[in-house]
Formats: C-alpha cells, structure tokens, sequence
C-alpha cells in the first residue's frame, strides 16, 4: 500500500465521522433555534431540522468525495500530514461556512417574524378618534 492510498484511508477516516459529529452536533443543538424561529411548532422545526441534516450530509460527503483525489503522490510521512492538514482543514471550513450561512439565513426569518410581532398591536383599539378632534392633554397639562 502507498503513502498516497495510506493517505485517502485517514482522510476518509477523521472527515466522515467529523462530518457525522457535526451535523449530529447542529441538529441536537439547533433544535431550540428552529423552535423558536418556527414560533413554537416543534413538528414544523424538526421536519426542517430533519430536512437540513440531509442535505448537510449529502453535500459535505458529496465535497468529502470529491476532494479526496491528491494532485501529487505521498511519498514519506511528512507529505501524508501536509496532504491531511490541507484537506481536512478545506473540509472543516466547508462544515464551518455551511453552518454560518445557515445560521445567517434562519436568523434573518427569525428577525423578520420578530419584527412583525412588535408591529402587530397586541389589543385591538377600543375607539377610534376621529380626524381633527380635539385631544385632551394627559395628565392636566
């Protein structure tokens, strides 16, 4: 076995499970976030959840695959660890750029539904005073 195969086999080994931890890790702890970003549907949230971790594997596996070719052969240990670090480091700001614009994007409709919220009067008014009538000043100025 090559230092080039060697190198493919470590890879393989510490990206799939860091990719599998991560995206346990969001989805255990970015349950809570969607709650609140759905306004209390825990159904609604876990199905996104659900539908968001798929496609965070399908997407870092399907980059995890690609990347593995090497453009150069692994000839001693030095050129396994620079081969390791360059795309196991690659991967992980992949992971890293993935989760931040996911947490970009939720964070923006959470906003957005906030922002209703304190639009929305939370009573309807009692009365409606009519355009040009006099007001009362408060409090006896």
């Amino acid at each position: 076995m090559t230092m080039t195969v060697t190198t493919y086999l470590i890879y393989l080994l510490i990206a799939v499970p860091l990719t599998i931890w991560v995206a346990r890790t969001l989805s255990r702890n970015g349950r809570i976030f969607l709650v609140d970003v759905f306004h209390g549907n825990e159904d609604f949230a876990d199905a996104v959840n659900r539908l968001l971790v798929v496609g965070f594997y399908l997407v870092n596996l399907g980059f995890v695959t690609l990347f593995l070719r090497a453009d150069k052969v692994v000839v001693d240990a030095r050129g396994v660890f620079e081969q390791l670090s360059v795309k196991l480091g690659f991967v992980m700001l992949v992971l890293g750029g993935l989760h931040l614009t996911n947490v970009w994007i939720f964070n923006k409709i959470r906003n957005r539904s906030q922002l209703q919220a304190m639009t929305t009067p939370p009573v309807p008014p009692n009365d409606v005073v009519p355009v040009g009538a006099e007001q009362p000043m408060p409090y006896g100025y």
